[in-house]
C-alpha cells in the first residue's frame, strides 16, 4: 500500500468520526443566518469547534472582526495548503447559497486531516472567509498578502449537479457621477448642463458597445441619481455598472472601454465626471489542469458520479481572486435535483436534507483527499506549479 492509499484510509475514517458533529455545527449555522459582513456568531461557533479540535486560531484576522484563521501543529512543514470556509448567509433566504454546508465540510476536512501534516510535510490552514455574497473578504486578504504562501487553496460549493470545476466570471462594480450645472428649466434652460443627459447618453453608449464585445460578456446598470425636480436642470446624476467576463486582461480593457464612453458623454454635455468601485472586483477562475485531473480521481474514489458541464458560466466569486495568487479549486457537489437554483427558497429547503447532509461527508473527503493526492507526490506539486507559474505570465 503507498502512502496515499494508507492517507486515504485514515481520513475516510476521521470525516465518519467528525460527520455527525459537523452536521450539527452545519444546522445550527442554518437557524442562525448571519448575512455578509455580520457573521458574529457564526464566526465564533466555527471558531470554537476548531479550538475544540487543538487549533491555535487567530481571531479576528487579517483586520476583519469576522475572519478567522486555524492552524494545528508545529507549523514548520515544507508546502502549505489553505482550506477555506465561507459561512456568510444571504437577506431573506439565509443559506440558500449552501455557505452553512460548505463552511462545515471545510473545517472537518481541516479536522480530518490535521494529524497527517507530518507524512505530508505539508501545513493544513483554515481560513475562515466571510462576506463572499456582498465585498469579498478574499480579496482584501490578498491585498494583505494572506495567500501569497500557500501552493493551494480548496473549498468546495454546492449546487445542482456534480461539477470538478466551475467557469467563474470575473465581476467589476463601478458607479458612474456626472457632475453639471443647475438652472432654472422654465426661466434659463441654457444656463444649465444637463448631468441626466450624460448618464443617459452612457446607457445608450453601452447598449452601442453590445454587439462588439465577447459572448461572455455581462453589462448591467442602473440608475442611482437623475435630478430632484423637472423643472431643475440635473447638477449630477449617478449610474451603477456591473461588468462580467471570463478573462481577466479582456475584462480590464472593457471597464476602459466604459470609460471612454463616460467621457464621451462629457464631451457632448458639457459635464465632467467621476468613477468609483461599490465593491471588491471579482476576478474570473483561473483554472489548474494538473489538480483538477486530481480532482476527477477523487470523485471518482468517492463515488461521486460527474452530471455536470463545466464549461457552462456558473457566476462570480471572489474564490477567483485566489486563483490569481495560487493554484484553487473550487468544484461543486450536488445537493437538489437539476434546474433548482441556488439563492432560492428550494435550494435553501434542501440545506438541512439528508442529501444536504450527505454532503458534508462527501465534501470533507473531497478536500483532504485532494490535499493529500497533490501532496504525497512531488510530481504532481511541480506540475501543479508550473501550470500555475505558466497561467498568470504577463498578468
Amino acid at each position: 500500500m503507498g502512502l496515499y492509499e494508507e492517507l486515504k484510509v485514515k481520513i475516510e475514517k476521521a470525516v465518519e468520526e467528525g460527520y455527525a458533529e459537523a452536521v450539527v455545527l452545519s444546522d445550527w449555522m442554518s437557524d442562525h443566518p448571519e448575512v455578509s459582513g455580520s457573521e458574529y456568531e457564526t464566526s465564533a461557533k466555527l471558531v470554537e469547534y476548531l479550538r475544540g479540535h487543538g487549533f491555535e486560531v487567530e481571531y479576528p484576522y487579517a483586520g476583519i472582526e469576522t475572519a478567522f484563521r486555524g492552524i494545528f501543529g508545529s507549523n514548520n512543514h515544507k508546502h502549505k495548503v489553505a482550506i477555506m470556509a465561507e459561512y456568510d448567509a444571504l437577506p431573506g433566504v439565509g443559506h440558500a447559497c449552501g455557505h452553512s454546508l460548505s463552511g462545515a465540510m471545510s473545517v472537518l476536512a481541516a479536522v480530518a486531516i490535521k494529524d497527517l501534516q507530518d507524512e505530508l510535510n505539508c501545513d493544513i490552514h483554515l481560513i475562515g472567509t466571510p462576506n463572499e455574497e456582498n465585498d469579498g473578504a478574499k480579496c482584501g486578504m490578498i491585498d494583505s498578502g494572506v495567500f501569497d504562501e500557500y501552493e493551494e487553496a480548496i473549498m468546495i460549493h454546492l449546487f445542482d449537479k456534480n461539477q470538478l470545476y466551475c467557469k467563474l466570471l470575473g465581476l467589476h462594480q463601478f458607479e458612474y457621477t456626472f457632475h453639471g450645472k443647475p438652472a432654472h428649466g422654465a426661466t434659463a434652460p441654457w444656463e444649465g448642463i444637463n448631468a441626466l443627459n450624460a448618464a443617459q447618453l452612457m446607457f445608450h453608449g453601452i447598449d452601442s458597445l453590445r454587439q462588439h464585445v465577447t459572448p461572455d460578456v455581462r453589462i448591467h446598470g442602473v440608475y442611482r441619481n437623475g435630478g430632484l425636480a423637472p423643472n431643475v436642470v440635473p447638477a449630477e446624476a449617478s449610474v451603477e455598472f456591473y461588468t462580467r467576463a471570463l478573462e481577466k486582461k479582456y475584462h480590464l480593457g472593457l471597464d476602459e472601454k466604459l470609460d471612454k464612453i463616460a467621457e464621451g458623454a462629457c464631451l457632448m454635455t458639457g459635464c465632467t465626471w467621476e468613477k468609483k468601485l461599490t465593491a471588491a472586483m471579482y476576478d474570473n477562475m483561473n483554472n489548474n489542469f494538473v489538480g483538477i485531473n486530481a480532482m476527477d480521481e477523487v470523485y471518482k474514489e468517492v463515488g461521486i458520479e460527474l452530471n455536470g458541464d463545466p464549461e457552462v458560466i456558473f457566476g462570480s466569486s471572489d474564490a477567483g481572486n485566489v486563483s490569481f495568487v495560487c493554484p484553487t479549486f473550487h468544484p461543486t457537489l450536488q445537493i437538489v435535483d437539476k434546474g433548482i437554483a441556488i439563492h432560492t427558497r428550494d435550494f435553501e429547503a434542501a440545506i438541512r436534507s439528508e442529501r444536504g447532509h450527505k454532503s458534508i461527508n462527501d465534501g470533507a473527503k473531497i478536500i483532504a483527499l485532494h490535499i493529500a493526492k497533490i501532496f504525497s507526490d512531488e510530481e504532481k506539486i511541480a506540475a501543479m506549479k508550473a501550470e500555475f507559474e505558466e497561467s498568470i505570465k504577463g498578468l
